[in-house]
């Protein structure tokens, strides 16, 4: 009986419209639980419900609820389903939704949403301007993916400090983020206005070198970059991250998961990350952001830069063209709009080069080709454009000598 009075206490029981409605005058964050009635509440998420309710500690703006779907009317839309749906409400609006018992990605939800109430209640951020979510049958074929989350792209923000831009940083950074499994959404360079210093380091505003470091930020160049997690399935890091420069990768111990899909392995947060590859004083990382309002203010452009459609190309500089001129090659591609995602030297074999260059096999220059892509190192890189394939065909020219006529007459 005790055990049973406990949960009535954490979760409020919600099993008709007037009941819900009362519920939605709840101020702060509201997780409900919706079941059905012929298989109850999703038991295996009370655990870290009342673990979360214990560390928290916010009575006032954090709620759990269970809320039976056959029995309200607003919930019509989520019956007869085989698995529990949770829903986020904040001050009456849902702004959230999470299909399956996924434990990580629902802690994750609760801690950004209060750590952001908490912002709120402290002057230190504006009230977004939420948009409510409606409610969608996951079995009709709009539904799209809703297995993990079916609302909220979830996006962490880095800021590569100045010093470490300085320093030249930016690529190594950058390219061990994307080994990892995760994709640089967008990025800028630039130095950083007061505003926006105040906005991402709010929970340092107070402390006494706060000045000095605001007048850092501002007067030097930082690199923001927008991160998210690959939506295809990708080993994780901790499984295939072998860095030949460090020693061997350091073992997680295995964390517990509740009622967790087997085929969707946890990825370790891109803090923990940077930290096991000993780059994390070089950024500044704040995860699970699930509103683009905050990018916003560091990325203005971001809602448009999303909507872009953007090609990855794989490009080749030759060894005569990566050791004399490389700076200059790399400068033009950037001017051209590129984004530089990876590059490394490699030297190509015999073999290799003439997979490569196997539609000049038969021209009378053909072994010259092959000598010279021997020759030495060659820079691969991974390159990202609006339009990028097409873009590189017309940077780059004709590639015979009769197109080249034309392309160029003089």
């Amino acid at each position: 009986m005790a055990g049973k009075k406990r949960e009535i206490q954490l979760q409020a029981v919600i099993n008709n419209q007037s009941l819900w409605d009362e519920m939605m005058q709840n101020k702060g964050l509201t997780v409900i639980d919706v079941y059905q009635a012929w298989c109850g509440p999703c038991k295996a998420m009370q655990t870290l419900f009342r673990k979360l309710k214990n560390e928290l500690n916010e009575d006032e703006l954090l709620h759990f609820a269970v809320a039976e779907a056959d029995s309200i009317v607003t919930l019509q839309p989520l019956r007869d389903k085989c698995e529990p749906v949770f829903l986020f409400s904040v001050n009456g609006t849902i702004v959230a939704k999470i299909q399956g018992a996924n434990a990580p990605l629902v802690n994750q939800k609760i801690i950004a949403l209060v750590n952001e109430e908490r912002k709120i209640a402290a002057g230190e951020m504006v009230r977004p301007q939420y948009h409510e979510i409606a409610f969608v049958d996951s079995d009709s074929e709009d539904a799209g993916e809703l297995n993990y989350e079916s609302v909220d792209q979830i996006y962490t923000i880095v800021i590569i400090k100045p010093d470490a831009v300085a320093a030249r940083k930016v690529q190594e950074i950058k390219e061990k983020i994307i080994k990892a499994g995760f994709v640089i959404e967008a990025e800028d360079k630039k130095p950083l206005t007061e505003e926006q210093v105040k906005h991402f380091y709010s929970q340092i505003v107070d402390q006494p070198d706060f000045e000095d470091f605001v007048s850092f930020m501002t007067r030097n160049l930082s690199y923001i970059l927008v991160v998210s997690q690959a939506k295809a399935k990708q080993p994780s890091w901790d499984e295939s991250e072998v860095n030949s420069e460090t020693e061997s990768k350091e073992p997680w111990d295995e964390q517990q998961e509740m009622a967790k899909p087997s085929r969707m392995k946890e990825r370790k947060s891109l803090q923990q990350y940077l930290e096991i590859q000993q780059i994390s004083q070089f950024c500044d990382v704040e995860e699970n952001i699930t509103n683009t309002k905050f990018i916003d203010v560091l990325i203005p452009d971001f809602k448009k830069i999303r909507g872009i459609k953007f090609e990855k190309i794989l490009a080749l500089l030759r060894p005569a063209l990566a050791n004399e001129r490389t700076e200059d090659v790399l400068n033009k591609i950037q001017d051209e709009g590129f984004k530089i995602l990876l590059q490394r030297q490699i030297v190509l074999s015999e073999e290799e080069a003439k997979t490569l260059c196997k539609e000049y096999e038969n021209k009378d220059y053909f072994g010259n080709v092959i000598e010279n892509m021997t020759s030495g190192p060659s820079l691969a890189l991974v390159l990202v454009r609006e339009n990028g394939l097409g873009h590189w065909k017309q940077l780059i020219g004709p590639s015979n000598v009769e197109e080249a006529k034309e392309y160029l007459p003089e």
